[in-house]
């Protein structure tokens, strides 16, 4: 009882403990006759209402929480999601069985109770929050990955195109939250229309199965192509990129698909990014995109909102993105 009333929100905590006892007595039984586990479950159950939803219709995930949760791996991960589409890890470009949608459904949300157990019962939780972020950035790769199998399976010809997929935002830099749309962006060699459907096909079986992918972050925005080749990305950037579009390649990452065509994109951009603060009005620009940010927030919540307040995470992202285009390109 004391660790349900310690919990987030206590209320939740104890309604999914009551449900438990009502409808899963042996799955009951089991967590509280364990205090680490039940203290695990308590945790989990106040913390998050989907969680908290997910082991009442699946109390079988409770195993998750077993055991102490340590961080695993992020290779080890890869293959455990791979496999729950029935694909192959060791494969150049694992292809998933048609129809696993569900079961990456439910294995996203079993790695997903492994970190939040991890993350809610730490004894100094400020000091985990920097490895928290990069095992859910670890697990948002794997899951895109096993997405991009299942894609595959729809998409006839699929090994005709190179897809590269990059990593943007908070889940580029590794520094994800549990709450975090996926930005990403698609690079591909041809861009034809078997690379159109398979990035398609890709962003809607990750918005259905896990998370929400946001590729608004491509060239002329979501007016712009959904895929582009090298050529037509560096094209883009030389003549026409705005200068908050170099601040956002500061995080790109290769996260799956062809990796090589991936680091051949960063490394391509990188020189352009380097030189972005020697255009005319850069320092501006900056700070004219913050204002804009600041413009859209409510002026009763410019003063308390965490991320895009005055003061909040944006300034402080800002900031550091600034420093590091002046800065950059001599250190």
């Amino acid at each position: 009882v004391d660790e349900l009333l310690a919990s987030a929100d206590p209320d939740l905590a104890m309604g999914g403990f009551a449900r438990m006892a009502a409808e899963q007595t042996d799955a009951f039984r089991h967590v509280i006759a364990d205090p680490e586990r039940a203290r695990r479950v308590a945790r989990v159950m106040g913390a998050s209402v989907a969680l908290n939803q997910h082991l009442g219709v699946h109390p079988e995930a409770l195993a998750v929480l077993d055991e102490e949760p340590w961080p695993r791996d992020a290779a080890s991960l890869r293959a455990d999601l791979l496999r729950a589409v029935g694909a192959d890890p060791d494969a150049e470009a694992p292809v998933a069985q048609a129809g696993s949608g569900d079961a990456l459904r439910l294995a996203y949300r079993e790695a997903l109770l492994r970190v939040a157990a991890r993350d809610l019962t730490a004894s100094d939780p400020l000091a985990t929050v920097a490895d928290i972020g990069r095992e859910l950035a670890d697990l948002a790769d794997g899951v895109v990955e096993a997405a991009l199998a299942l894609a595959r399976a729809e998409v006839p010809g699929h090994e005709r195109v190179r897809l590269a997929i990059l990593a943007m935002g908070k889940c580029g830099a590794r520094e994800l939250n549990y709450i975090s749309d996926v930005d990403v962006i698609f690079v591909t060699e041809p861009a034809d229309a078997r690379a159109t459907r398979l990035a398609a096909e890709f962003v809607r079986v990750s918005c259905r199965c896990f998370f929400e992918v946001d590729a608004a972050l491509r060239p002329e925005g979501k007016s712009g192509a959904l895929v582009r080749t090298l050529e037509s990305h560096q094209a883009y950037y030389k003549r026409w990129a705005q200068t908050w579009e170099f601040q956002a390649q500061l995080k790109a990452r290769p996260m799956t698909g062809d990796l090589d065509l991936g680091a051949e994109y960063v490394e391509a951009l990188s020189p352009l990014v380097w030189t972005a603060s020697q255009r005319d009005s850069f320092v501006e620009d900056v700070q004219a995109m913050r204002d804009r940010v600041i413009e859209n927030v409510p002026d009763e919540l410019k003063l308390r909102e965490l991320k895009l307040g005055r003061g909040g995470l944006r300034d402080v992202e800002f900031a550091v993105q600034l420093l590091q285009l002046v800065h950059g390109r001599y250190d």
